[in-house]
């Protein structure tokens, strides 16, 4: 029988996340676990580490942080801020992960939220110029503008 699972579990594996405790994926997800983020559409616990481990082969030193939590009997919202890049480049995002878990705690349908055009897209030379005006362009007048 698989042990339970608690919040707190969940929050310090995200939190303490790195290439050797990806082996413990099965302890947090049920086998057949959905996973969405604004990239990414993947069922089974293998597909789940593949995102990880794409992260931690593309990113320098990327790192969860959960700053909230909303819970009720059947899942939790965790706000966080997700920290890469090295010290002179450093990047947060910031987002929102929507948990749901079976009877055990473990989480069988993870969805992330984040502005991919915000958090990520504006830091870029050419398409972030071009994000930031077309927000200009789109953004309601406020009073005196």
């Amino acid at each position: 029988m698989t042990a339970l699972v608690s919040l707190d579990d969940i929050v310090a594996f995200y939190e303490t996340l790195d290439t050797a405790r990806l082996a413990e994926l099965g302890r947090f997800y049920t086998a057949d676990a959905r996973f969405k983020d604004p990239f990414n559409e993947v069922r089974g616990v293998a597909a789940i580490r593949r995102v990880f481990e794409h992260m931690f082969e593309t990113l320098e030193h990327p790192q969860f942080r959960v700053t909230d939590r909303i819970v009720d009997s059947s899942g939790a919202i965790l706000l966080w801020e997700f920290h890469f890049g090295s010290p002179r480049r450093a990047r947060c995002i910031r987002g929102a992960s929507h948990l749901r878990f079976d009877t055990r705690g473990r989480i069988e349908w993870h969805r992330d939220y984040w502005d991919a055009a915000e958090e990520l897209y504006a830091g870029l030379p050419v398409i972030g110029w071009l994000m930031r005006r077309l927000q200009r362009a789109l953004r309601a007048p406020q009073p005196f503008d």
